[in-house]
């Protein structure tokens, strides 16, 4: 490794790229819709997609940008992807109109690509810190969150919207000169990116999410919905039928087999779901007019102010999570998460009559799902040979993705079949306590270490039955 690269200074610019190029640019848009709809005679549902649009483009582009990090070498394929991300957020802070935004933000979200790249350098050259460094990468997209609604306010009514995008991409361009001194991967050479493989693959996750996020907006059994969801089974099985086929493709059906990665990628989007459906419920809950005992009747700044516990809890606990494996092991600390969350719920479910009461729940969650969300990287890289690892942990992110999907959508039609009343609050609550213990059940079927580990070379373990 390059003497000037300690493994803590390695860990340390990763962190700050991945809360730049796709945490923070991810969470920053949130707070500033209403002025962003107000200013570019946007509807309140197209301003929405200045969310949908980064998150349907990173979920495709993560797991390919593993893959291109694996074949090419990781510091290469971020090299091309720091400055895409830096692009898109110039033009989305420049935007004239609604349809440029959302141009821009889709090629952010090229930038969530550093999450997997991170994961294969810091395996290849910071293996001293390297369970510590995937617990702290795992707890970025939470400190970003937390940084973008702190700074929100003040940016947004002294400046205006377009300069708090502004902040990650002048942020980012200082990373991106910075991700040049990184140390570089072996890669492998020789070997062919499956471009067919790749096409197939955004095609049918791109109809799928695209349908799961309008679902409620369009209507489950609209013909744009049930259209988004046939193409997107039909390119499934096209897709699956390929990488069965081809010498090296994109993504190894076998991998995906290996209990080690799919206990782990349960693991994420039962995680998911949890984190995004308080995402949708606290800012109803708070914000809802007082009657009968419930509802708050606050503003999006009380609504931040229950939601910054969670943030806060979440990257501390992931940051603590490498300490807890050593001592533990990954499996154990995945149960905890799981546990951790689901009392939050129940919490919830509880006490809900106060906003200290929220942000006790809040400061639990986020506990909960930082420590979880560590958990589940280390499980993944420890279950693939090296050069699986971008891959690998691609979909692992992209799949949490999925579960954060999920989880908004089920919520909002559990809380709007009862017109907001307290039993859809009390339904949401419930089920996501229920819920998160599956995420225990994933840490109880995962495959202890000594099974988990597998060989530094290119070839596959057999999956385990």
């Amino acid at each position: 490794m390059n003497k000037r690269w300690g493994s803590r200074g390695l860990v340390r610019t990763l962190a700050f790229l991945g809360v730049v190029a796709y945490a923070m640019p991810v969470a920053v848009m949130t707070p500033a819709l209403p002025v962003v709809q107000a200013e570019l005679g946007a509807s309140a549902a197209g301003a929405a997609w200045s969310i949908t649009a980064i998150t349907l483009s990173a979920a495709v582009a993560t797991p390919v940008i593993g893959r291109l990090g694996d074949l090419f070498g990781a510091l290469r394929v971020m090299r091309w992807v720091l400055p895409l991300a830096l692009v898109g957020q110039a033009v989305t802070a420049l935007a004239p109109n609604l349809p440029v935004l959302l141009a821009g933000r889709a090629l952010a979200g090229v930038g969530s690509g550093v999450f997997p790249l991170a994961y294969t350098l810091i395996r290849a050259h910071g293996k001293e810190r390297a369970i510590s460094g995937l617990g702290v990468m795992s707890s970025m997209l939470a400190l970003g969150g937390a940084a973008a609604w702190v700074v929100a306010g003040p940016v947004i009514d002294l400046a205006g919207w377009r300069w708090l995008v502004a902040v990650p991409a002048t942020l980012l361009l200082v990373g991106t000169f910075l991700a040049r001194r990184l140390p570089e991967t072996d890669g492998s050479p020789g070997q062919r990116v499956d471009w067919w493989g790749a096409v197939l693959f955004a095609g049918w996750m791109g109809a799928g999410l695209t349908g799961l996020t309008q679902g409620l907006s369009w209507g489950w059994t609209s013909p744009g919905v049930l259209a988004l969801a046939g193409a997107a089974v039909a390119l499934c099985g096209v897709w699956v039928r390929v990488e069965a086929r081809v010498p090296q493709p994109l993504m190894d059906p076998r991998m995906l087999r290996l209990r080690g990665v799919w206990t782990a990628n349960l693991g994420s989007i039962i995680a998911g779901f949890c984190l995004m459906a308080a995402g949708v419920l606290m800012p109803l809950l708070v914000q809802a007019p007082e009657r009968d005992g419930f509802g708050f009747g606050g503003t999006a700044t009380d609504t931040a102010l229950v939601a910054l516990p969670a943030s806060i809890a979440m990257t501390a606990s992931g940051m603590l999570a490498a300490l807890l494996a050593r001592g533990i092991g990954a499996r154990a600390v995945l149960a905890a998460g799981g546990v951790l969350t689901a009392a939050s719920y129940a919490m919830m479910l509880a006490l809900h009559a106060e906003l200290w009461q929220l942000m006790a729940a809040n400061a639990v969650r986020g506990a909960g799902l930082g420590l979880a969300y560590a958990a589940v990287a280390t499980l993944v890289v420890a279950a693939v040979p090296m050069a699986q690892t971008g891959v690998a942990t691609g979909v692992n992110t992209l799949l949490r993705t999925v579960g954060a999907g999920l989880g908004t959508q089920a919520t909002a039609v559990m809380v709007a079949a009862f017109a907001g009343a307290r039993q859809g609050f009390l339904l949401a609550f419930g089920s996501c306590a229920v819920l998160a213990l599956g995420v225990v059940a994933a840490a109880v079927l995962a495959p202890r270490p000594a099974k988990a580990a597998s060989p530094e070379t290119g070839r596959l373990p057999e999956p385990a039955s």
